[in-house]
């Protein structure tokens, strides 16, 4: 279990780069860095299948399907939107709506596992519940009006992040942990294909001005991006959670993402140059707070069950 708790958290750790990439590339746009990043992701995928051990052979083809569209939704369905949230809205806002989803998952795997009862949640969903109401609230009346119709979209695209975060995470899981599993680095690199095969779908939206306008500075900072987040945090970062969901219960490795709001977090703080405000620093708080007392409502009944009086 150890193992997969380190792959999840370093995991995290990669994919909360996802909050502070997209402005870190300026003047090259978000659909730029989703189609480069998912490009070298796909190409380092096709690269490996030289190497027999990495070639996604063997799948039925309702799995092979799957995998193919885990990729192509899931990751770019979810950068562009977690991309967009974070140019809209800044900071704060989106990785603290986005980090909402271990709950969301964990209540999922209640419904099919009966794992916690319901009212041992009530406490963990208020926390959450007031921490993000709390972050949103106040930046959205402190921000000018001008700002606000923009940070309102902003949490709508952390919504539709979070709808395709909950869907990837309960699919991939439920593969991870059939009986009949997929090797991890042969799943890790189909999905990495379909990853790519959706970013060319967003060729037509590419800045190719830009190539010819922007600095050599900006130009090999763009690259840098692309190649740290489509090696690193895709293609290593899909490994360490394939790891991770083989290792761990869904309800535990849901809790885990947890860590990617407080890597996200203080990635964006450090971009701004800026500490958190006392709402961003309380709302953070209390929505980690609100994920803790939820691992400890679903890893007490599970101790129960196994106990004699039970069984």
């Amino acid at each position: 279990m150890l193992l997969g708790i380190i792959a999840g958290l370093a995991t995290c750790a990669l994919w909360g780069l996802t909050f502070v990439a997209p402005r870190a590339v300026a003047p090259f746009t978000a659909w730029d860095l989703t189609i480069a990043r998912y490009g070298i992701f796909g190409l380092a995928c096709l690269l490996l299948t030289l190497d027999r051990r990495f070639r996604p052979t063997g799948f039925a083809p309702s799995r092979l399907l799957t995998g193919l569209l885990l990729g192509g939704t899931g990751y770019v369905g979810y950068f562009v939107s977690a991309a967009f949230a974070v140019q809209l809205a800044g900071a704060a806002i989106p990785p603290i709506t986005i980090g909402t989803m271990p709950v969301f998952l964990a209540i999922v795997a209640n419904v099919r596992d009966r794992s916690a009862p319901w009212q041992a949640l009530a406490l963990p969903l208020m926390l959450i519940a007031v921490g993000v109401a709390m972050v949103n609230v106040v930046t959205i009346s402190a921000a000018d009006i001008s700002d606000t119709a923009s940070i309102m979209l902003g949490i709508l695209a952390s919504s539709v992040a979070l709808a395709i975060w909950i869907a990837y995470g309960l699919a991939n899981a439920a593969v991870m942990r059939s009986d009949d599993a997929p090797d991890g680095l042969r799943w890790t690199g189909l999905q990495g294909i379909g990853a790519a095969i959706g970013s060319l779908l967003l060729l037509p939206l590419a800045s190719f001005r830009l190539a010819d306008t922007a600095s050599a500075f900006e130009f090999f900072r763009f690259i840098g991006w692309a190649l740290l987040m489509g090696l690193a945090g895709s293609w290593f970062a899909t490994w360490c959670w394939v790891v991770a969901s083989r290792r761990l219960p869904l309800a535990l490795s849901a809790q885990l993402i947890v860590a990617e709001t407080v890597f996200g977090l203080a990635y964006g703080f450090m971009f701004e140059g800026r500490l958190p405000s006392s709402a961003e620093a309380i709302g953070a708080a209390l929505q980690c707070a609100g994920v803790c007392a939820a691992i400890a409502a679903f890893s007490k009944p599970r101790t129960l069950a196994q106990s004699p009086q039970i069984s």
